[in-house]
């Protein structure tokens, strides 16, 4: 790979995290502590449910050894799942690699309407549809076929989840920075979003951190209204007035989300979380065109881009402590170098 090209994803880093993956890491890992607080009670029943294995035999390129999470370099795919049309797509799909001893993290973020091999089904599609061909393991397989990378975790939810969680906290209040309309889903009514504080329920939540085409900075925009609406939802959900609420938080996560992470990981996932909370994101970007193929509008990846965020990805799984250590070693020789040259003046 090119310098050019190395200097130019390193560029792409950015202090904050992507929203939805802050979301889906908040229900998940951010309730592993109120997980951890009821299994001590003998709740076992909300990690039954949210635990759910996948089945290797229909995953290619797996690794068979026990991931130790605070040591272990790892992968997490991140899915939003879509009901559509009476049946399930992957409507987000992003990919998150993590490096406890290096501290590093890559966030990968596919458009849905990625044309790529669909193992299952047996053709080229979009990555969207990966989900309806045999559920999350035909996805990883799907991003395995694509990127070659292995996936080691995957947790999934829905926007019901997203809905639930703000509800059950009483609602939100966020401050909104312009006025504008939004539609809200299930009765598809327009919502007024007025400048300035608003309480917010879970629908109301919902499309306003969705709405992007009449936000001036764009996909910026809507951004930093996820994370603003992100941010209420710990400030509550951490609050004293929500202790009581911990068994109903767990139902609505029981209930919409999944994953094959083990509850009897979720303290070492915490521990974790408090380590690399204000690590420096280096945010991956597929580059391709708009094309459409018998109608249909599909995002034709570059070839040259695959193979670029595929060794970016590989790059930091593989990464160890040696980096570090050679990264001091370096810092240490240029201050001793600084300090020789002082003392000859």
């Amino acid at each position: 790979m090119s310098k050019s090209r190395s200097n130019r994803r390193k560029s792409k880093k950015k202090r904050h995290w992507r929203t939805f993956v802050l979301l889906i890491l908040l229900l998940v890992i951010g309730g592993g502590g109120y997980l951890a607080y009821d299994v001590a009670n003998n709740a076992k029943n909300a990690t039954d449910k949210i635990y759910q294995e996948i089945d290797r035999d229909k995953v290619k390129n797996h690794r068979t050894e026990e991931v130790e999470i605070t040591k272990d370099a790892f992968n997490i795919l991140l899915l939003g799942i879509e009901e559509q049309g009476g049946g399930q797509r992957s409507d987000v799909v992003m990919l998150v690699t993590v490096n406890p001893q290096t501290k590093e993290i890559s966030l990968l973020s596919i458009p849905r309407d990625t044309r790529t091999m669909v193992p299952a089904a047996g053709y080229k599609t979009k990555i969207t549809e990966s989900y309806s061909y045999g559920g999350v393991e035909s996805t990883i397989e799907t991003v395995n076929e694509m990127l070659d990378v292995p996936i080691d975790y995957y947790i999934t939810t829905n926007f019901e989840g997203f809905e639930d969680i703000v509800d059950t906290l009483g609602g939100i209040e966020v401050d909104v920075p312009f006025t504008f309309k939004s539609q809200l889903t299930g009765s598809l009514k327009w919502k007024t979003f007025y400048e300035g504080p608003m309480e917010l329920n879970g629908n109301e939540a919902l499309a306003y951190v969705r709405m992007r085409k009449k936000d001036p900075q764009g996909d910026k925009g809507r951004n930093d209204r996820q994370q603003q609406v992100i941010k209420a939802i710990i400030d509550k959900g951490t609050s004293i007035s929500s202790i009581t609420k911990i068994n109903d938080i767990l139902g609505d996560l029981g209930d919409n989300v999944k994953t094959n992470i083990p509850p009897s990981k979720f303290a070492s996932f915490m521990k974790l979380y408090s380590k690399l909370k204000d690590t420096e994101i280096q945010n991956l970007a597929i580059e391709g065109t708009d094309e459409y193929i018998n109608n249909i509008y599909y995002y034709i990846p570059d070839e040259e881009s695959l193979t670029e965020v595929s060794s970016a990805l590989n790059d930091t799984l593989n990464n160890t402590k040696e980096k570090n250590l050679t990264d001091n070693q370096s810092s240490q020789s240029q201050q001793s170098e600084q300090a020789a040259n002082n003392e000859e003046y």
